[in-house]
Parts: C-alpha cells; sequence; structure tokens
C-alpha cells in the first residue's frame, strides 16, 4: 500500500527541488542566485566524492584499471563511493545503486542525561525537546547525486560507458539533465548510441515477432510522468511497479542509498523502455518508452514542455490542489488536449474514472497496491488504443527541440568523429552486404586465403607439392615464388576509396577524433547490418533445423545432400555479411603485410605504408581490441601483427604484461565474463560472435602495481570451440590449434564451460588437455582455472564438491586419450599442469533474473565474476609476466609451430633461445673476470717463485680468489633474481652455478699445477743460478782487477777494446771448459731418418720434397689413398663407414629407392688425373671415414706435441718418434676395423709429415729458448756488454757504489719489462674485449662477425677452413684481430704500457727507499740491503740474485744512485716503448683464444654448422640459430654427381628419408635422432626462413665448391633461381636477423 497520510511531510520533501533543508548539510551560502547555489552545491558533492580534478573529464581508463577490492563490497568510505560505484557497475551488479557508506564507528551515541525521577513518556516520545543521538551527523550522500555527479565530470566514453552499463543493469537512462554548472539542460544522445532493445510482440492471428533495435533508432510510444506539488507518495516507486516490480528501475525515496538531501536530481528526465516478451503475462503489448520528471514539473517547465509533447500519454501525479494553484494552469491544458492524460490523486480515495475520451482519474489513497497498478496500465492502454494519431517517440527526436544542448552537436571531436564515420558510411549506401567486403576490402579475400593455404602448405609438405620431385628446396622456393607473387597481386590491385578514406581519417585526426570516429563507424556500421544479419541468421536457423530432422532420420538421400549444400550457401553469405571495424584494419593489415613484403608503398596510398603499424597500436593503446587471429582465415598476420606490437612497445616502451586467455564452447559467455570483468568492448551481441582471437590492453592502476610486477594485463578473448558458423565442417584441428595457440600465449588460460551439459564438455576438455600436454613438452608453464557459468545453484557445497570431483575424472580420463595422440605415458591432468580442483574451479551463477527482455542481471553472477577477478589478480601477483616483446616473440613461435604438422618437434622458443643467449654473454663476462684474476695471481706467485720462495699452497690461490668469486657470485645472483626474465632463466641457475664453480675449482687446480711445475724447474735451474751468480762474482772481480792494473800501466784508450776481449774470450774458456755445449738440431733430417725405419727411404724423400703433406687435413676426398679390396670393387651400394665398428655388422642387402634416389654423405676432392673404375666404385662414406680419421690424428698428436717437455729438457729424436709412432698405430688401429678398403703407405707418410710439420715450429722455438737459459757460454755472451761497461766504468775511475747501483739497475730492467708486458697483457685482453666488436659477447657473437668478415673477403680457402676446422679458424681470427688491434690502437696500447710502467717504477722506488730505512736502523751492509730489498719485491719482480755488494757503506748514497739510475733507465723505456705482440710472455690473442674457445666445437653431422653453446659438456641439445645446405659438406645423392641442396631445417620437415652411419635402411629426416649417437643430441627444428647468406654463398662460390668436391649443383641438386636474387648485404642483414 502507498502511505497517504498529510502527515509525512517530511518525508514527501525528499521529492521537492533544492530547497534550504536540501542545501543545509552542504554548507551555510550566502545570499546569491539559484544558479550559483546549484553550482557550489554540486562543486560542493563532487569534492566530497573526490571527483574534483579541474584539469581533465575523467576518463574511462582512469576507472577500468584493475583495483583492489574485496569480494562483496556492500559499503565503503565517501572517498570510494565513485570508484566502488562505476566497478560495480562495470560487472553489471546493479547493487552499485545500494552501496552503503561507512560511519565513523568511534562516535558511540550518548543518552539523554535525565534522572528516571523527571524522565517522561509524552515529552520523551512526542515532545519538542526529543533530541535525535546523531544530530550533528551531516546526511549521506545521495548514491544518485554520485551517478549524475560522475556523468557530469565523464568524458564523452566513460558517460557512453556508464549509460550502457545501466541499462544492462535494466536502470533507467538520463535523457535530459541539467547542467549545474551552466544551466543548460542537456540531452546525452551520444549515450544511447550503444544500447540496443528487443521485443516480441503477438498479432491478432497469435503469431510472435521479434525485433532487435538500438533504441534510438526504435520508435515506440512514450508515458510521461511527472507530478507537481510534494507528495505523500513516490512516483518513481510507482512507476517501477507498473515495468518491472521485482527491480528499482526508477531510483525512490524508499531505495537503499537514498537519503534525505539530493542536490543534483531535481529536473533530472530519466527514460527506460518497457520490452514485451511475447507471453500472456506481458504487462504492456508493445514496446513503451517510459519518462520520469524527478521534482516538482512546475519548477522544470522546459523538461515538462518537451516530454508533454513528445508523449503519446501523460501522466501527472498531483497532491490536493487549490483552484487557483498555479499549476493548475497547466493540468487545465493537458486537460484541454486530445492527448490522453492520466491523473493520478496522492491524497484521494477514488477509484478508476474515465473523465471523458482520453482523460482519466485515479485515487491513491488508501487502496490496494495491485489495484492502482492494473487502472493505470487500463488507462495508459486504453489511452494509446483510443488516439491513433498519438505521436511516436524517437529518441533522436528530442535532438529537435530547441533550448537543450545536444552532445552531438556541441561536442567538437564528437561532431567531426560523426561526420567523418557518416561520409564513410555514404559509400556503402544501396550496397548488397553480402559483397562489400570483396568490393571495399579485396585484399582480405581470396588472395588473402590463398596465401594462407600456400603458407600451411610450404610448413605441411603432405598438404601440398613440396613432395614432389628430390629437390626440396627448389619445391619450397617455387612455392615461396607463388606467395610473392600474390603479395604482388595484394599490391598492384586498387585500394578502394573506402579504405582510404579510413586510414586518411585515422591519420589526420587528433586527440579523441579518432576514438569517436572509430566508435561513431562501429555504431553505423552495427545499425547497417543487424537488420541483414538478423535476417540471415534466421535463415541459417531454419536451414539447419531442416538438416538435423533429416540426420536425424538417418536420411542419406539426394535431399540431406541438396539440405547441406544449401546450409553451406547460407553459411557463406553470412560469413560475407558481417562487417565491422575489425576487417578494415584486417585490410590494412593486409596492405602493410603485402607492401612490407615485395618492399614498396602500393600505388595509391597516399602515407607510407610503414606508418600503418603505429595507427593500429594507437587504436590499441585507446582501449579498442585488435584482430590476433584472422578467424575467416583461420590464420594469424605475422608480419603485422609483429609490426603492431614493435610500434606499440615504441609507444609505451617494453612495459610487462600478463596475458589472460580464454577458451570454451561458441556462445558460452566468454565475451561477456571478460567485458564484466574488466569493462572491455569485445563483441557480445546476436551475429556479432567472436570469430578468430582479439587482444585488448587493460592498464593496472598504480595502487595495483605497488603488489602486481606488470604494466597491463593483455586480454585474449577467442572464437567458440565447436563453432556455429562451423558447423558441418571439420573443426577439430581448427579447435585444437586455436587451444593450442591462446594457451601457449596466455600466463593463464580461463577455460568457460557453459551448463551441464556432459558431452559437451568432453569435448572442450580434451583440446584443452591436449593443448597443456603440448605446452608441458616445449617447457611453456601457463596456470588455468575452469568457468562453470550457468550453474542453477551455486551455493550448494555437497552439488559443487561433486561437480569438481566429476571434473577431476574426466580431466583425468581426457588426459589419458590426449597422451595416446601426443604419444606420452602421462595418466593424470596433475602431471601436466598444476591444477587444484578446489581452487581452480569456479561456478557462476546464471546472467540474468527473470525473463530474459526485462531481466536484470544476477547479483551472484556480478559476486562471481569479482571473485574470479580478485583469484586471477592473486595468483597473477605471483608472476612477473612477459615483456611485450617477449609476447611479441611466442606469437611467432607458437603460430610457426603450429603451421607445421607436429608442434611440439616443430616449436622454437625464441624468446628462451634469446634469454639463454643473454645469459651466455653474462657468462661469458663472469668467466673472464675470474680468468683475469686468476692470471693476475699467476704472476705474482711466479715472482715468488722466481724470487725462491717454494711454499704455494692451494689455500693461498682460494683465498687470493675469494674477493672476484664472491663479486662474480653477487653478480649471478642479482641476475638471476633480478632481470626481467628471471621466470626463464631459473631453469638454468643451477647449472650456470655448477659451471662457474667447476670453473672457478678447475682455474685453481690448473694454475697450482702450473705453479708446482715451475717450482720443480726452479728447483732443478738452482746449481744454474748458482754457477751464474758465480760467474757473474768471478767476471765483476776481474773485470774491475782488469780495469784498475791497465789504469796503472797507462794503457791507450784505443787498446782497451782488445784487451778486453782477449781477456773476455780466456775468462769465458776457463769457466766453460768442463760443461759440453748445447747444440742445434736438423729436424727433417730425424723426421726422415725415423719415417725410414717402416718406409723407403725415396719414398719418404719423394713425400717430402712433393709438399702435398702441408694440406693433408683440407684434402676434398682421399681417394688417392685408399685401395679396394678385390673382392669389394662392386660394392657401389654400401653405405656410410664414419661409424666402422658397426657398420661392418650391417647388412648390405636392400636398396631404398624413394624419389629416385638417395641422399649420401660424402666428399670429393679434384685432385690428379681421371679417375679408374675402382675409383667410382668407391664408396662415398669412404671418403668421410679417412678425413675423419686424419683430422682425429691432427688433434692426438697436437696434445701430444703440446706436452713434449722441450723447453725443460731441450729437444731430442724420442719427441718425433711418440708423435709418429702414434700416427702409425692410429691408422694401423683404422685399418684392422675396415677391412672393404686399405689405405696407402703415402697416407701414413704424408700424414705424418705434417703432424711433425706442426711440431717443427713449436721444437724449434722452444729449443732455442732451453738453450739460452741452460747453455752458459750463450749466458756469458749475453753479459759481455755489462761487464765491458763496469770494465770501462772502473778504468775510468767511478766507484764502486756508482758502478754497483748501475749494475743492480740493469738487472732490474729486464725483470721490470716482463712484469709491465705481462700486466698489459691482462690489461689489454679486457680493453680489447671492450673496444674489438666481435670480441664483446660469448662465442656465437663472435662467430657473427667471422661470417661477416668471411662474406667481406669473399675467400673461399677460408670458408672451407671456418667449415671444416672451425675451431683453428676461430683463434686465427683471434690473433688477427689481435693484430690489428696492435697496429690500429698503437697509441693507446703504449698510454696503457706507459702507465704500468710507471705505476712499477713507483713500486721499486718505495721498496729502495723502504730497504734504505731499514738496513740503515740495524747498520747492515749492501748485501743485507740487497735482501731486504729483494723481500719487498717478492710479489712484483722475479731476479734475487747479484754480486757481492759489501764493499757499499753508504746506503744512503746507494739509494740516490738507484732512484736517478731508474728514473733514467724508464724514461728511456717510456721514449722507445714497443708494443710488438711477440715481446708478451702470454700474449693477449692466447688470453682470448683460452677464453672464447673452451667452448662446445661439436658440428651438426649433416651441414657441418657449430653448436652455439659456451660450455664444453653442455647438458642438452646441441644446437644452431639457422643450419646450412647439406652441400657445404659434401652430401651428395648416390649414382648421381649431384650435390645436395637441402637445408636441415627444411628436410626434417618433410617425408623423405638420409642414410645414416653406412645403412642400407633408409631413416626419415623427421626421425632424424634415430640415426645414431652423432645425430640423437641434435636439436633441428623446421624453420622456413630464408636465410639468404648461405644460400648467397652457395650462388657465389658455386664453381668453388664444384672444384673442392668435384661433383656439381644439377640435376637433383640444382640451385633454385630465387636464391640467385640474394646479395652480399642480404646476407650480411641475415646474420644480424638469424644470429
Amino acid at each position: 500500500m502507498y502511505r497517504s497520510s498529510v502527515d509525512q511531510k517530511n518525508s514527501a520533501e525528499s521529492e521537492e527541488s533544492i530547497g534550504e533543508s536540501n542545501i543545509q548539510p552542504m554548507g551555510a551560502l550566502a545570499q546569491i542566485d539559484k544558479g550559483e547555489q546549484q553550482k557550489l552545491v554540486a562543486e560542493q558533492l563532487i569534492d566530497r566524492i573526490r571527483l574534483d580534478d579541474k584539469h581533465r573529464k575523467l576518463r574511462t581508463l582512469d576507472f577500468l584499471k584493475p583495483i583492489e577490492q574485496s569480494q562483496s563490497q556492500e559499503s565503503c568510505s565517501e572517498n570510494e563511493l565513485a570508484s566502488v560505484f562505476l566497478h560495480k557497475l562495470m560487472m553489471m551488479d546493479y547493487r552499485a545503486r545500494s552501496l552503503q557508506i561507512k560511519v565513523n564507528k568511534d562516535k558511540k551515541q550518548s543518552s539523554n542525561d535525565l534522572s528516571e525521577d523527571v524522565a517522561d513518556a509524552f515529552d520523551s516520545i512526542f515532545g519538542e525537546s526529543a533530541k535525535p543521538t546523531d544530530g550533528k551527523k551531516s546526511d549521506t550522500v545521495h548514491l544518485m547525486d554520485v551517478q549524475i555527479a560522475m556523468f557530469h565530470c565523464a568524458d564523452g566514453f566513460l558517460k557512453q560507458l556508464i549509460v550502457t552499463k545501466l541499462s544492462q543493469c535494466q536502470y533507467a537512462l538520463p535523457l535530459l539533465v541539467p547542467n549545474p554548472f551552466t544551466q543548460q539542460i542537456e540531452f546525452p544522445l551520444w549515450t544511447f548510441r550503444q544500447i540496443n532493445k528487443t521485443w516480441k510482440t503477438t498479432d491478432n492471428k497469435g503469431n510472435i515477432s521479434s525485433q532487435f533495435q538500438p533504441v534510438y533508432k526504435a520508435e515506440t510510444p512514450m508515458v510521461a510522468f511527472f507530478r507537481f506539488g510534494p507528495l505523500s507518495s513516490s512516483k518513481s516507486q510507482l512507476m517501477n511497479s507498473l515495468i518491472n516490480e521485482k527491480h528499482n528501475t526508477f531510483f525512490h525515496r524508499n531505495c537503499p542509498g537514498s537519503s534525505r538531501t539530493r542536490v543534483l536530481m531535481d529536473g533530472l528526465v530519466e527514460i527506460a523502455w518497457y520490452c514485451p516478451s511475447g507471453e500472456k503475462t506481458d504487462r504492456f503489448t508493445q514496446c513503451i518508452a517510459f519518462c520520469n520528471l524527478h521534482g516538482d514539473a512546475g519548477t522544470s517547465e522546459k523538461q515538462l514542455d518537451i516530454l508533454t509533447k513528445m508523449a503519446s500519454v501523460n501522466v501527472a501525479i498531483l497532491p490536493q490542489l487549490d483552484k487557483n494553484d498555479k499549476s493548475m494552469t497547466k493540468i487545465q491544458d493537458f486537460y484541454k488536449d486530445s492527448k490522453p492524460f492520466v491523473c493520478l490523486l496522492s491524497d484521494n480515495g477514488s477509484p478508476f474514472t474515465k473523465l471523458r475520451d482520453g482523460k482519466y482519474r485515479i485515487g491513491l489513497k488508501d487502496r490496494n497496491q495491485s489495484v492502482v497498478l492494473e487502472e493505470i496500465r487500463e488507462a495508459i492502454n486504453d489511452g494509446l488504443l483510443s488516439f491513433e494519431s498519438s505521436p511516436i517517440f524517437k529518441l533522436e527526436d528530442v535532438a529537435k527541440h530547441s533550448g537543450i544542448r545536444v552532445d552531438e552537436d556541441n561536442v567538437e571531436d564528437l561532431k567531426r568523429g560523426k561526420e567523418a564515420a557518416q561520409q564513410m558510411m555514404s559509400l556503402l549506401e544501396d550496397k548488397d552486404l553480402t559483397k562489400i567486403k570483396g568490393s571495399f576490402l579485396p585484399l582480405q579475400g581470396n588472395l588473402w586465403h590463398q596465401w594462407c593455404q600456400k603458407n600451411k602448405e610450404l610448413h605441411r609438405p603432405t598438404l601440398g607439392e613440396l613432395n614432389r620431385g628430390n629437390n626440396i628446396e627448389q619445391n619450397k622456393s617455387s612455392k615461396q615464388s607463388e606467395m610473392l607473387k600474390i603479395r604482388e597481386q595484394q599490391c598492384t590491385s586498387d585500394l578502394s576509396q573506402f579504405i582510404q578514406i579510413f586510414i586518411q581519417k585515422l591519420k589526420s585526426q587528433e586527440g579523441n577524433e579518432v576514438a569517436y570516429f572509430l566508435k561513431w563507424l562501429g555504431i553505423l556500421l552495427d545499425d547497417y547490418t543487424t537488420e541483414s544479419l538478423s535476417a540471415l541468421l534466421h535463415e541459417y536457423d531454419e536451414k539447419w533445423s531442416i538438416v538435423l530432422n533429416l540426420k536425424k532420420n538417418h536420411d542419406k538421400s539426394q535431399q540431406l545432400r541438396a539440405a547441406q549444400d544449401e546450409l553451406e550457401r547460407v553459411s557463406d553469405k553470412l560469413q560475407a555479411a558481417t562487417f565491422g571495424l575489425e576487417h578494415m584494419l584486417r585490410e590494412i593489415g593486409q596492405i602493410y603485410e603485402s607492401c612490407s613484403s615485395v618492399k614498396r608503398n602500393k600505388r595509391d596510398l597516399v602515407f607510407d605504408y610503414s606508418s600503418l603499424p603505429s595507427l593500429a597500436a594507437d587504436i590499441m593503446i585507446s582501449g579498442f581490441p585488435l584482430e590476433l587471429m584472422d578467424g575467416d582465415a583461420g590464420h594469424v598476420p605475422l608480419i603485422w601483427v609483429t609490426a603492431v606490437l614493435n610500434s606499440l612497445i615504441q609507444k609505451l616502451g617494453d612495459k610487462r604484461v600478463y596475458v589472460l586467455s580464454v577458451l570454451g564452447i561458441q556462445s558460452s559467455g566468454k565475451s561477456t565474463m571478460l567485458n564484466a570483468m574488466f569493462g572491455l568492448q569485445f563483441a557480445v551481441s546476436a551475429g556479432r560472435c567472436t570469430r578468430g582471437a582479439f587482444m585488448q590492453l587493460v592498464r593496472v592502476s598504480e595502487e595495483m602495481k605497488t603488489w602486481l610486477e606488470f604494466d597491463y594485463i593483455l586480454v585474449v578473448d577467442t572464437e567458440g570451440l565447436r563453432a556455429l558458423e562451423l558447423a558441418g565442417r571439420s573443426t577439430r584441428n581448427h579447435d585444437n590449434e586455436m587451444a593450442t595457440f591462446v594457451v601457449g600465449l596466455g600466463n593463464m588460460t580461463l577455460i568457460n564451460i557453459f551448463g551441464e551439459n556432459t558431452a559437451e564438455m568432453q569435448d572442450i576438455l580434451q583440446i584443452v588437455v591436449q593443448a597443456f600436454m603440448r605446452m608441458k613438452k616445449i617447457n611453456v608453464n601457463p596456470s588455468c582455472m575452469f568457468v562453470h557459468q550457468n550453474v542453477s545453484d551455486v551455493t550448494a557445497g555437497e552439488k559443487n564438491m561433486e561437480g569438481r570431483r566429476r571434473l577431476q575424472e574426466k580431466l583425468d580420463e581426457m588426459t589419458k586419450l590426449a597422451a595416446k595422440e601426443e604419444d606420452c605415458n602421462t595418466e593424470f591432468f596433475s602431471e601436466v599442469i598444476a591444477f587444484d580442483v578446489q581452487k581452480d574451479v569456479k561456478y557462476f551463477a546464471q546472467l540474468w533474473e527473470g525473463s530474459p527482455l526485462m531481466a536484470q542481471p544476477n547479483p551472484k553472477y556480478s559476486r562471481n565474476i569479482q571473485e574470479l577477478k580478485n583469484t586471477i589478480l592473486s595468483k597473477a601477483s605471483n608472476s612477473s609476466g612477459i615483456t611485450l616483446s617477449q609476447f611479441r616473440m611466442r606469437i611467432n613461435d607458437l603460430w610457426n609451430a603450429l603451421l607445421n604438422e607436429n608442434f611440439v618437434f616443430s616449436f622454437k622458443n625464441t624468446l628462451e633461445i634469446a634469454t639463454y643467449r643473454r645469459l651466455e654473454t653474462r657468462y661469458s663476462d663472469w668467466t673472464f673476470s675470474l680468468r683475469s684474476t686468476m692470471q693476475s695471481i699467476e704472476e705474482k706467485f711466479y715472482n715468488r717463485i722466481g724470487n725462491g720462495n717454494f711454499l704455494v699452497q692451494e689455500s693461498d690461490l682460494l683465498s687470493e680468489m675469494r674477493k672476484t668469486k664472491e663479486q662474480v657470485e653477487k653478480s649471478i645472483r642479482t641476475y638471476f633474481e633480478e632481470d626481467r626474465d628471471k621466470d626463464i632463466l631459473c631453469q638454468w641457475r643451477g647449472r650456470f652455478e655448477t659451471r662457474i664453480n667447476d670453473l672457478h675449482h678447475d682455474l685453481v687446480k690448473g694454475t697450482k699445477r702450473k705453479l708446482d711445475e715451475a717450482i720443480e724447474q726452479k728447483k732443478a735451474r738452482e746449481k744454474l743460478d748458482q754457477k751464474r751468480t758465480e760467474y757473474e762474482n768471478k767476471l765483476f772481480s776481474r773485470s774491475k782487477e782488469l780495469a784498475l792494473s791497465l789504469r796503472n800501466t797507462g794503457t791507450a784508450e784505443n787498446m782497451l777494446n782488445e784487451e778486453f776481449d782477449t781477456m773476455w774470450r780466456k775468462w769465458v774458456n776457463d769457466m766453460t771448459r768442463d760443461i759440453p755445449p748445447l747444440k742445434g738440431f736438423n729436424f727433417w733430417e730425424d723426421v726422415t731418418r725415423i719415417l725410414s725405419e717402416n718406409h723407403e727411404l725415396t719414398l719418404v724423400n719423394d713425400r717430402l720434397h712433393k709438399e702435398d703433406y702441408k694440406r693433408m687435413d683440407r684434402w676434398g676426398d682421399y681417394c688417392d689413398f685408399i685401395i679396394l679390396q678385390k673382392h669389394l670393387e662392386r660394392s657401389y651400394e654400401t653405405v656410410s663407414l664414419d661409424e666402422p665398428a658397426e657398420s661392418s655388422k650391417k647388412s648390405s642387402n636392400g636398396i631404398f629407392r624413394r624419389f629416385g634416389q638417395k641422399l649420401w654423405s660424402g666428399i670429393e676432392y679434384l685432385k690428379g688425373a681421371p679417375r679408374t673404375q675402382d675409383y667410382m666404385g668407391l664408396n662415398p662414406e669412404f671418403h668421410d671415414s679417412v678425413k675423419n680419421l686424419t683430422q682425429k690424428i691432427i688433434q692426438e698428436t697436437e696434445v701430444i706435441i703440446k706436452k713434449a717437455p722441450v723447453g725443460t729438457r731441450g729437444y731430442s729424436d724420442t719427441f718425433v718418434q711418440e708423435i709418429t709412432d702414434c700416427v702409425k698405430k692410429s691408422v694401423q688401429k683404422h685399418q684392422s676395423m675396415n677391412q672393404k678398403y686399405k689405405l696407402k703407405k703415402e697416407f701414413t707418410i704424408d700424414l705424418s709429415l705434417h703432424v711433425c710439420d706442426i711440431a717443427r715450429c713449436r721444437f724449434t722455438e722452444l729449443h732455442q729458448k732451453f738453450r739460452e737459459a741452460n747453455d752458459p757460454r750463450i749466458y756469458l755472451e749475453k753479459q759481455k756488454a755489462q761487464y765491458w761497461n763496469i770494465f770501462e766504468k772502473y778504468y775510468r775511475g767511478a766507484t764502486t757504489t756508482t758502478i754497483l747501483s748501475e749494475f743492480i739497475c740493469s738487472r732490474l730492467e729486464p725483470s721490470i719489462i716482463e712484469a709491465v708486458y705481462n700486466k698489459t697483457a691482462i690489461a689489454l685482453s679486457a680493453q680489447m674485449r671492450s673496444d674489438i666488436q666481435a670480441l664483446r659477447g660469448s662465442r656465437p657473437d663472435l662467430e657473427k662477425h667471422i661470417l661477416k668478415y668471411l662474406a667481406e673477403k669473399e675467400d673461399f680457402e677460408q670458408y672451407m677452413k671456418y667449415i671444416h676446422t672451425p675451431e683453428n679458424h676461430f683463434k686465427q681470427f683471434i690473433k688477427n684481430e689481435v693484430d690489428r688491434y696492435f697496429t690500429k690502437e698503437n697509441v693507446s696500447i703504449q698510454k696503457i704500457f706507459k702507465g704500468n710502467l710507471k705505476e712499477k717504477e713507483q713500486v721499486v722506488s718505495n721498496a729502495v727507499k723502504a730497504a734504505t730505512v731499514e738496513v740503515k736502523s740495524c747498520n747492515g751492509d749492501g748485501n743485507m740491503w740487497f735482501r731486504t730489498f729483494t723481500k719487498k719485491l717478492t710479489d712484483e719482480l722475479t731476479g734475487n740474485s747479484c754480486i757481492d755488494l759489501k764493499e757499499i757503506k753508504d746506503l744512503d748514497f746507494l739509494e740516490n744512485l738507484l732512484s736517478e739510475g731508474l728514473r733514467e733507465r724508464m724514461t728511456k723505456l717510456q721514449n722507445s716503448v714497443n708494443n710488438k705482440i711477440e715481446q708478451f710472455q702470454k700474449r693477449p690473442d692466447e688470453v682470448l683464444i683460452e677464453h672464447f674457445c673452451q667452448c662446445c666445437w661439436v658440428q651438426c653431422p649433416f651441414c657441418k654448422a657449430i653448436c652455439t653453446h659456451s660450455m664444453k659438456d653442455h647438458p642438452g641439445d646441441h644446437c644452431v640459430p639457422f643450419h646450412r645446405n647439406n652441400g657445404l659438406n659434401g652430401w651428395y645423392y648416390t649414382n648421381t654427381t649431384n650435390l645436395s641442396i637441402n637445408i636441415c631445417t627444411t628436410a626434417v620437415g618433410s617425408d623423405q628419408s638420409f642414410h645414416p652411419n653406412s645403412s642400407d635402411d633408409p631413416l626419415p629426416w623427421k626421425e632424424y635422432r634415430k640415426g645414431g649417437p652423432k645425430y640423437e643430441n641434435w636439436s633441428i627444428t623446421p624453420d622456413h626462413s630464408e636465410l639468404p647468406y648461405w644460400k648467397w654463398f652457395v650462388c657465389k662460390f658455386q664453381k668453388d665448391l664444384e672444384k673442392h668436391y668435384k661433383k656439381t649443383f644439377e640435376g637433383s641438386g640444382a640451385i633454385p633461381d630465387e636464391w640467385r636474387k640474394y646479395s652480399k648485404n642480404d646476407a650480411l642483414e641475415s646474420v644480424d636477423k638469424y644470429m
């Protein structure tokens, strides 16, 4: 019952216009005019609810950021009101208008302080003295004021979003809004543009017709409600009961959130539509608009005038009025007007009375509510039926009234956006909707679909003709040419005026214009297509029903086929008629892809095509979704998507995103759920279901960033699995691709299940489980959650537990099925992905409450959305997401793998590879730091040993290394814990930490071993050193005596040389009389003699003089050294002897002939006379086997050569004997295991001469050093100049101290120079790593520069060295780089050297002074001084021996002489420094070679590409960034002389085979790992990248290769013409791209 007491005046005041009582709580106001008063009150309200940003309007982005919110926030503080209100509204929670404002609980209520004696019931209850307990408390904010305040403060987009969400919540919408700031009445027509209504009507024959229209176009009757004066009953509440008694469509005084004070509602007109469902229970039989004027109509004359003129029926609610009341004038006018008029009397209880035609009176007081409502409906219906000429209300017509501000006419950006969209739409007038895409957007039609099909054939050879013929590279190139021709056709096709204008508008408009333009275009396109799409959908439903009925009847007749064809026809029309913004952006994408493929602009495109991705990036940033996968073609436009993401990175930076993807059955509410959760704009309307996949960015708020490690949530919405439009077609593969793609992209995937249909659930679960299983195999670990929508009772705990149990069982069942398809032994879903059935399954209530057409969203659904959102954010807080660049790489990796038939086999994780490469570069830095530090420590301990300190413990080395080791460990921790890719890096942390520890251990052990050897050598030379000291003392004393005696006898100066030379020869002969001289050696004489012990001397000499042995490591084949066994002369079909121990056991029966030929690996070299028939019968694998033997022996003998102690013992022919024995034994062993051929003796001789030639250089150099160190004659001859100097100085009268100081300086100088060179070598190696670009990174980076260098030089011989002996080539390249650096950077090197020299001079000078002070305090002599001095330089210099210094007494004089002498010598050195690399004890190139070459050198068994791992014996597979064609390694087809043109990465994706390890049995390339040890540890994934480098190389050096291998690139190995288009520049650019 409605309240009718006139005493309810206070309550009635809530319906009055702004008065004193309303304003007072907002603060006392001065006597100002009404307009200013309203403005001030509005400003106070806006400030109170924290919307006071005076600089700009509130934007959608300000409120759509995910915020931290409790699961069911029913109350909040005033500060949070606006934010919480809008977030609830976004999630379609109509309880947003029921929010409670939190009250300060600290203020406790107190009772009146009256004693029981004076308390009086009447006074207390009815008296004026009764005071409210919260009298000082201000009234709470009215929630409708919050809504309207937000509306005023919002920009156009947020206004539209608010109104759209209000409509979804079945709330009335603001139609005429008084603006308190401008005093204008606003009509926000723009905000209605995205709202559609559906209703059903029944005609006289009982036929139900359905209508779906945007509200701005709907033509319906309109009923206007208004009141005059204060009322005892609520008009808005009455209207709610009339339309939908279960929902507060119009806010009224009794709603939660209402308060006594409201400041913005009066004069507001709201509108709501009643939409009948065609049922008998409908309150009205037609769609009717209801308008509600809030406040006293007498004070809102403009609004009242507009409403009453446009209304079909006017309804006035009146109190008891006097005849002279000014309101009666208006009522009189309504009564006289022909338009139906209904008077509702709040203070009158009279029944329904028809006063005259179209005029009705109904009393409300003390009457039954149901009766009153029925009477009002009767009056309205009667009024509508009686007056057929009554006006039809159309929303757009409101704008025709003067005196109101229409947003679409007054907001410039909005206006220009509309004009631009209308200009485009004018081009579509009178066009057949099903043909528009074909004529206006031609690039995404047949041409694009053909390109997609050919691209799939390229990656899946079995689909097309890639396997026809034997040359798969030729076929692949042909296919790529066909694809390029399609791109040419796309590029040369005419650009429609429609798309030209579209691009122009996107380019030319600024600010919000583009966003308004896109919004308008979407609205107008929806309007344009809705009617046709509805008709097509209806036709489709009819055809589909016919097909289903025929199938139910098991009809297999012509009728069924005809029905299916008709269904297909309608389906094609439906697809062609779907036309929206996504198709225009898709067309722009195809323009970009075609132009970038042919590398030129489209002729009628006025802008450079390279600017197009920037437009799409701006659109994404504006909040629009972008198509990720073309749903019509079922293809990802990789070039376009990659370019857009690159542009996005340029604009935003490489932000971190958390990728949330969703999967589910078609029309299961996926897009609705995402839109509600994040306020997104994915299409959800009928006929516009999502096709393909779309992505949209959602910015994370600053508050949330405190506990989330990413900047955006990137939401990926997908087309439904088992999509309606694809019904009747093969969808399983399509669904698998889609599921695998989005699961791989997402950090989390939501699996959306609708209803409780077990069969449907089973289908989607198997697809999803298989997708997750694939992710596990490729080491991608997303998380997942299941959302079970439309569950009848989500609160039933027992039922949910049962549902979870059934889901778990079903998941496990599907896991077993998927495991069979994926060839693995997984039984439980929890083995595939971390999944908790209790936490990761969410049950959702039904979306709507009641009849769908007038139903409001279910608040339980909104709560479920919030709970899911909180769970997602909670899980996301444990993830750092991925960067946009990583997301871009992941898209490429997933799609390229999906294009191939075997996803897991084909997947290449580019992000992981790139991250690992960065890690290897850092690993290179860490290892270099450890190595260089150990080198410095090694130098220090060598000095100690040289000075006689033989005690070196391992703990000493550990102690010296501790600081660097800790720094490296800290750097490792920081890198693994703080790097942006730490989630990926963590899998390798343990491995690399172990490697660093192992390296540290090896460095310590290795250095300790070298130091121990140095100690032993030093001990072995002790007698020699003592002898030298004895020689020095004798020579010093004899030189002194001779000088003094000659001076005393007055010998002429010109005779001094002769006298000294005579005596010097006598002294040396006397001292070395009993010591035999160390002679040189004739190396080749020893080699010849030793080899002639087993071979004829003439043959050995002949092979030596021919010098063919020098090329033993570079022969193309070794046929001149091979003799076939007679009984095997016809065994041409025998295969590889690369692993001879096994091959001899293989059967030689059976020849596999497929595609006419077999691929073999073998190498031939052009040498000598034409080959005999025996040679033609040679198995090509024999050559490879002998070549491998040669390389193996060379490596083994190089180890022996390095270990030979020539430097410490001198040369001996036993070293040659050891080398030649190694060759002989290795050859004999090889012969014993290969019975099919014999090696000629020339092979053993030439190989022995080759390795001996390697040894000759090293042995000669080391023996010379040994002689210099151990032959006293050579040593004394070196000292002659020094003793002549002593002799001459004494002769001229110099003092002993002067001469001895100069002697000490001469001894210090070589030690200082050696120390400076050693320190400079360490510094230079670090400097070169910084300055030489090729040496800055890891070994793979070095290889990249080598490849560039080789291409620049175009030296075929160098290429062959790189291909066949890469390690040696790398070492030579480093040496050459260092040599060039020494030449180029001579000045900077001198600077480093001089700096180190100055530093060492200072160290020595300080030691001189310190020794003098210390010895003087002990009254020591010169010998004591020298011992003290050398002790202080133990770690700095070597050389602790000297002649007797006891004659020196004046230590100060000695100090001055030494300081001056050192300064002179150092100055001289500074001016004559020589930077020859040979002067370094350990040269910088040796340091760098040791650093870079301690890595993996395993080569691809097919193409010889080098594994790029920076660690030897690394775990996991060998891999390279890109492979080469097999012909570079000598692979060719048997029975031909055709070198192979296959590239490994193409071959492994084909159906062809090869013959590994001498087997007659073919092995498919796809199963190459089964080929044996050298194949099984290689990871070669299918890849159809261009790889211009090696294609250019083959074309450039075709003749050289053919000459080298004596085979041709013809027939099966013909080089594709497309390869010849690559230039050297293309090759160089590709190195950066692919490495």
